[in-house]
């Protein structure tokens, strides 16, 4: 059973909106065996730009599924955010397939009655293969430091060690151009 929680930031959630997503983001209950216990998070906003930006996370057992999407039209961009949700379904099912046809057991929780083509599969769990492995020391420094190091490696994020804390960081390039800080435990 889905529970759609939807907010909007300068937008009114009008019935049609609320309809619109229910029924597109409901679609996805086929890809399960039962219907899951989740709570759906819509988060709509509409910038100044007049660009509609949506957020949708649906955290269910063994699986948090979640996308974003920006379009000129609210409508469009829920449908882009439906079929971002599936993909992510489709390959994390591939994926748990896999690992219970290596250990004999039989796959419960997703559905069997939608038809991926063995096709399908096969690129999918192609697209799960790691193609280059990397190891290096990681440097202290602040994160300014790292800003500036990533900047000149030319790379969209940089991994380093808080000359502080001594954590390990990671600083990132966000889509609008600023940067992020993810700091770790």
């Amino acid at each position: 059973m889905l529970n759609y929680q939807i907010r909007g930031e300068n937008i009114e959630v009008t019935e049609a909106i609320r309809d619109h997503i229910e029924k597109k983001v409901s679609k996805l209950g086929r890809y399960f065996n039962e219907s899951p216990e989740a709570n759906v998070h819509v988060n709509l906003k509409v910038n100044p730009d007049k660009k509609a930006k949506v957020e949708v996370t649906i955290p269910i057992p063994q699986l948090v599924l979640r996308a974003e999407e920006t379009h000129d039209d609210l409508y469009a961009a829920v449908d882009l955010i439906v079929d971002k949700l599936e993909r992510q379904i489709r390959k994390h099912k591939t994926k748990v397939n896999r690992k219970f046809r290596e250990k004999g057991n039989v796959n419960e929780f997703f559905s069997t009655r939608v038809n991926d083509t063995a096709v399908a599969l096969e690129e999918e769990e192609e697209e799960l293969n790691i193609v280059r492995t990397k190891r290096f020391d990681l440097k202290p420094m602040d994160s300014e430091e790292a800003v500036l190091q990533m900047n000149l490696l030319g790379h969209s994020f940089f991994i380093y060690t808080d000359a502080e804390t001594d954590g390990t960081h990671i600083v990132y390039r966000r889509r609008d151009g600023k940067y992020g800080l993810i700091e770790t435990n």
